[in-house]
């Protein structure tokens, strides 16, 4: 699910980036932000919603809603669209768990 030719930008040679998404390994790119490497990795759904659990994914792209917002090495409500991609990252799902986070 990545671009692989573009007529302006050049993909090749970036360092590959692991990191894990609910405790599973996967793989991104220097680069990337945490929203990209998800959706080149085929995982959609991000969140949802909190009255009606509907799910949410990547919206905007550019920090402005809430819809990416995940757990990222242990902080809640990071907007993954604007967060770049480090080695050994830990995403997670950020769910309803009967509290706000602030």
């Amino acid at each position: 699910m990545r671009i692989k030719k573009h007529p302006i930008l050049n993909f090749e040679g970036r360092k590959e980036l692991h990191f894990t998404f609910n405790n599973e390994p996967l793989i991104g790119y220097e680069g990337d932000t945490v929203a990209s490497a998800l959706v080149a990795s085929g995982i959609k759904i991000f969140s949802q919603s909190p009255h009606l659990q509907r799910p949410r994914g990547l919206y905007c792209a550019i920090g402005n809603c809430s819809s990416c917002q995940m757990i990222v090495d242990g902080i809640p409500n990071v907007k993954t669209c604007i967060t770049i991609l480090k080695e050994g990252m830990r995403v997670e799902t950020q769910k309803d768990r009967g509290h706000l986070y602030d």
